[in-house]
């Protein structure tokens, strides 16, 4: 039997090798190979086994103009996942980067992950090396990536390969020009609002652009670092008296807008070409106090006193001037609204993040400078309206006239002691609003009894006295308890206890400098812990909002329980202050940055400007979770 099966074996074994060089020209007509295995898969090998990993994504890597560089060879019929690719050093605390620049990539369906950015055939990354412990110049990196093959249908592991390299350094600025923002990465569901404007300006129309960023100005209009200016046009309208007509008021008030508008463009094209924030160098407690006290001596001319303390032939000098040219008062009106644009609102909010991203990554400042004019031509249109009518509904020399003025005059001081809360404590600027409002409202006859016959208008008037009266004690109170939030001066003090009850607020660690931060990242890293650092200075007053009305909500400190809260007070925008804009390439606070828990940014989850609690917890979860 066996030897039967054998010469039968050998029989098949004959006929195989004699028919095997017309099998392989027949097969070679209609398919050439090029190799056995080839042959083998023909016979009957099974085309779809999977290639090795290391086969079907082949990395180089190389470092080149102060990047390192990976690159991908991709099989025919595999895909690389844009989002999964990574570049990161291998001890963090040693090396500083910028962002991870990655290629386009086409978007794919994927039946897991959705709409997604994949790579077929080749695919490259860069990550900017911007600072290196004790001058090293050669380094660890991990490169993290993933993809799938569309022939077997499987999705290899996640791979991750250690290199080392040697690199030059590039620049925080230049590195900061390499952020990508062209498209979103899967992980994170969206960019964030600033990079979508930036990437709005790559691709939309001229007009359409100019258009949006005139929106824009116009929602910006009346946020706390803008809506101060509404007061100083009107009062220097209403200052020049009874002489102001509906004309002339429209023309002051353009002045100022444009005088505005061009100097935060200018300054805006600046902080995008080189990075650096000239109005936060305005920002200082000199020139804040300069500022506030031009404010109180304009707020002291509008209740009369120069009128008393002035020499008699500076008075004719100055009307016999401002009789023969108006320019002087246009002049006037001009510096005043350029050292407002510099002076009055410092913070960033994401339009104009996103135009300053923009012209940093092109540097396109023609296209960049356009939108920021558009932007501050929004902000300032509801200016030119209100300043225009006040000069319409200004009533005529009298006593109303005297009244008007003096409403306008205690404006310029609020708007004084507002400029100086930047820079004094918080209970002080208590003490000096109670004293702005108790003064107030004796001059408007608080503690005076009605007279018989008092109009309507009198009542009024007094009831709104009253009022003032009663809430400047109030902030007194406080002030004296040691409550410093002036929106609920009397928090906590009906408690039974001795002391009275703070709202609680979150407990940020300090850092200051680059060196700082990157010591803080590696223990949170170390400890499995999302990190959220915080931009803030004294002066953006943003970043202040976020502190009362944010950050002390319930929900959003639990959002934040398991999170290290670091801050980065930049309020001196110094050496230090301005290498972290630049390794981040903001502009200034207020900015608040997301970190995973490996110590990887979550860039598209930043938070630019204000942020409304609800909102903010959410974009916390989000991010962290």
């Amino acid at each position: 039997m066996i030897i039967h099966s054998l010469k039968t074996w050998a029989r098949v074994a004959f006929a195989l090798l004699f028919l095997l060089p017309f099998s392989f020209q027949s097969v070679a007509a209609d398919n050439p190979f090029s190799s056995l295995e080839e042959l083998g898969n023909s016979l009957g090998g099974d085309s779809d086994e999977p290639l090795d990993p290391d086969v079907a994504f082949v990395l180089s890597t190389k470092s080149e103009n102060g990047k390192i560089i990976a690159s991908w060879e991709i099989a025919d019929g595999h895909y690389l996942y844009r989002d999964k690719i990574k570049i990161t050093p291998v001890d963090p605390a040693n090396i500083s980067t910028g962002t991870i620049k990655r290629d386009t990539g086409e978007l794919k369906h994927d039946e897991f992950f959705g709409d997604i950015y994949v790579y077929h055939n080749k695919a490259s990354a860069s990550l900017p090396i911007t600072g290196s412990k004790d001058g090293a110049r050669t380094a660890s990196f991990k490169v993290k990536y993933q993809g799938c093959s569309e022939i077997s249908g499987i999705c290899y592991p996640p791979i991750t390969k250690t290199v080392e390299a040697s690199f030059d350094l590039i620049s925080s600025a230049a590195a900061a020009t390499l952020d990508d923002v062209s498209t979103p990465d899967s992980s994170d569901t969206a960019m964030t609002e600033q990079d979508e404007i930036a990437a709005s300006l790559s691709s939309g129309s001229a007009i359409l652009t100019i258009i949006s960023f005139f929106g824009f100005g116009l929602l910006l209009a009346f946020t706390p670092c803008v809506f101060p200016m509404i007061p100083i046009l009107s009062s220097i309208i209403v200052g020049q008296g009874d002489k102001m007509n509906t004309r002339n008021a429209f023309v002051l008030s353009l002045v100022y807008v444009l005088a505005m508008a061009l100097t935060y463009t200018v300054a805006g094209i600046l902080a995008g070409l080189f990075g650096e924030n000239i109005q936060a160098a305005f920002q200082n407690p000199w020139i804040l106090s300069s500022f506030a006290g031009v404010f109180v001596i304009l707020s002291f001319s509008m209740f009369g006193f120069y009128d008393l303390q002035m020499p008699a032939f500076i008075q004719s000098r100055l009307t016999n001037t401002s009789n023969r040219q108006q320019g002087g008062s246009l002049s006037g009106v001009a510096v005043m609204g350029f050292l407002s644009a510099l002076i009055v609102g410092p913070c960033v909010a994401a339009p104009l993040a996103g135009a300053l991203i923009y012209i940093g990554q092109t540097g396109d400042a023609v296209l960049g400078g356009v939108a920021l004019f558009a932007l501050s031509m929004g902000m300032g249109t509801p200016l030119i309206i209100i300043g225009t009518s006040a000069g319409k509904l200004l009533p005529k020399a009298g006593g109303w006239m005297d009244s008007v003025k003096a409403v306008f005059g205690v404006t310029m001081l609020a708007v004084a002691i507002w400029m100086l809360e930047r820079i004094i404590p918080e209970i002080v600027a208590m003490l000096l609003w109670a004293t702005l409002f108790i003064v107030s409202s004796i001059y408007m006859g608080a503690l005076e009894g009605i007279k018989e016959g008092a109009t309507g208008w009198k009542k009024l008037w007094k009831g709104t006295g009253i009022i003032l009266f009663t809430y400047g004690m109030m902030l007194l109170i406080g002030a004296a308890s040691g409550n410093n939030d002036m929106f609920h001066p009397l928090k906590g003090m009906a408690s039974s206890g001795t002391h009275t009850e703070q709202a609680k607020h979150l407990r940020f660690k300090k850092v200051k400098g680059l060196d700082d931060l990157n010591k803080a990242l590696a223990t949170a890293k170390a400890n499995k812990q999302t990190v959220m650092l915080d931009f803030y200075a004294d002066w953006c007053i943003s970043c202040k909002e976020m502190e009362k009305l944010t950050f002390s909500d319930p929900d959003v400190q639990d959002a934040l329980g398991n999170t290290m809260l670091l801050q980065a007070d930049v309020t001196a925008n110094d050496a230090q202050d301005k290498e972290l804009y630049k390794h981040f390439g903001i502009i200034g606070p207020p900015a608040i940055i997301f970190y995973d828990a490996e110590g990887n940014e979550k860039r598209n989850h930043r938070v630019v400007g204000y942020m409304p609690a609800d909102k903010f917890s959410n974009h916390v979860n989000q991010a962290l979770n």
